[in-house]
Parts: structure tokens; sequence; C-alpha cells
């Protein structure tokens, strides 16, 4: 029953948060939900999902994506219910919800599912190598994520010149430094563009101010200290991912995710 976990050090536009194979279902009660999107899929056997009121039957090759902390419940119908599963995040992974045409839940059918099933097992095959090379096994989150999308993000923005040229830098420049004060006026003076033309591609590319990049990057370090160290102060946390006051870090925090880090922290 293989599975493997995020690395902390691993900062890739999207990656995956947990991925698995093989693996015998118990059954799952979940009434808050999941922190990240959730892909359960069937390999044999079949299980029952219920979520938002429905029931969903998963037959082999069959899957669901499940939106963050969406009250939800699984278990097997037959003996034996061997799944595929994995969970998405990353620095950009609030563009997930525009992805999937903000749709809480998605059923997949066979075809489909085979495919997403078939990208699964070729990253568990490969995760050995993948696990080193970061960029790869962010693409290959990417394109098993596209199988989710309205046909609406499909231009890979590392093809973009001018996300080469001002964007990247910027996020790299956020990754190393999103402790500190940092302001879209000195991030744009970084790669010699006014603030103004920095937010319009920043808006192109991601969906999202330079602000609120850079925000949703510190949630997500935040998320991590969360988990990986449990007794961690939430004041303590605050002031290591660039929030000098906690009460606006638990408020941005809550925005965020829907819940506060406690919440959160009792969730994972």
């Amino acid at each position: 029953m293989p599975m493997h976990f995020k690395n902390p050090t691993i900062n890739e536009p999207f990656v995956f948060e947990s991925i698995g194979n093989c693996w015998n279902q118990d059954r799952i009660v979940r009434p808050k939900g999941y922190p990240f999107y959730h892909y359960l899929h069937t390999e044999s056997g079949s299980g029952t999902v219920e979520v938002q009121g429905s029931a969903y039957v998963l037959h082999e090759n069959e899957g669901i994506l499940i939106s963050p902390y969406l009250s939800h419940s699984y278990g097997k119908n037959t003996e034996e219910w061997y799944v595929a599963f994995a969970t998405f995040t990353g620095t950009i992974d609030s563009s997930i919800d525009k992805m999937v045409g903000n749709r809480p839940v998605i059923f997949i059918e066979k075809e489909q599912g085979a495919r997403i099933g078939a990208l699964i097992n070729d990253v568990m095959d490969n995760w050995e190598t993948l696990s080193l090379d970061t960029h790869t096994l962010s693409l290959k989150c990417y394109c098993l994520l596209m199988n989710f999308t309205d046909s609406i993000y499909t231009r890979i923005m590392t093809d973009e010149p001018l996300y080469l040229r001002y964007v990247e830098p910027v996020l790299k420049e956020i990754e190393a430094n999103y402790t500190e004060e940092l302001t879209v006026q000195e991030l744009s003076r970084k790669v010699y563009i006014t603030p103004q033309y920095l937010s319009r591609l920043f808006r192109r590319f991601l969906d999202c101010s330079v602000y609120g990049y850079l925000t949703s990057y510190r949630i997500n370090r935040a998320r991590e200290f969360l988990v990986s160290h449990p007794r961690m102060e939430v004041q303590q946390i605050a002031a290591k991912t660039g929030f000098t006051d906690s009460s606006h870090f638990i408020a941005m925090f809550k925005k965020a995710t829907g819940v506060t880090p406690l919440e959160f922290r009792r969730i994972k």
C-alpha cells in the first residue's frame, strides 16, 4: 500500500500533498472535509462516497474529486475496495478553483478515470526519480489536474516569455523572502517594471494580485508548520510566515481556508 506525502521543502506551482495507489480502503468519515482538493479512484471492487447529500458509487476506473472542507464520507461495497488517490497543493493552489470551474464535486467516468489512474500509477512507479526532480513532478501534478478542467486554464505558463522574464523571478523572490515585509513596489523594482504592469501580469498568468499570491504563499507555509510542528504556538507560526500580527494572521488564514489555524490542525 504505497503512499507518499509532499516534501515540505518543495515549492512549485502545483504539488501532490499526498498520492498513493493499491490502497485497501477502510471507511472514512470527515465531517469537516479535507483541507485540500482530494481525488479518490477505484482500482478494483467498489465503494460509495457520500457528499452534499448525494451518494456516488465508484466502480473500477471511476473516481471523484472533492473540494476542500466539504463534509464527506466513504466506504467499501465489496469485501475489498482498492483505490488510488491524490491530494493537491502548491504555491498557486488557489487557482484550482478556477481550473475545475468552481465545482465542489466532480464525478469521473471510466474512460477518463482510466487515464487519471494511469497518471497516478506513473507517478508512483517513478517516485524515486520524480521526488528529486521537483519541476517535472509539478508538471505531472498539473497534467493530472487538467483532467478536471472545463478547458479554461490550458496554457502552460512556463512557455510564456513574459512569465519567465517578469513573473517567475518575483515568485522566486517571494519564496526566498516571504518572512520579510514585501511590497508590490519592491517586487516590481526587482524586475524593472512598474507595480501596475506587474499586477497585470499576475492577473493574466495567475489570476490573482501580487498581494493575493504573497498571502496565499504565506498561508500555505503556515499550513505546513501547523502539520509538521504540532506543538508550535500560532503566534510563532504567524511570525515565521511573514505576519507581524497574530490576529491578522488568524483572520487571513480563516478567510483563505474557512477555518482557524487551530481548527485546521485538528482536521489534519
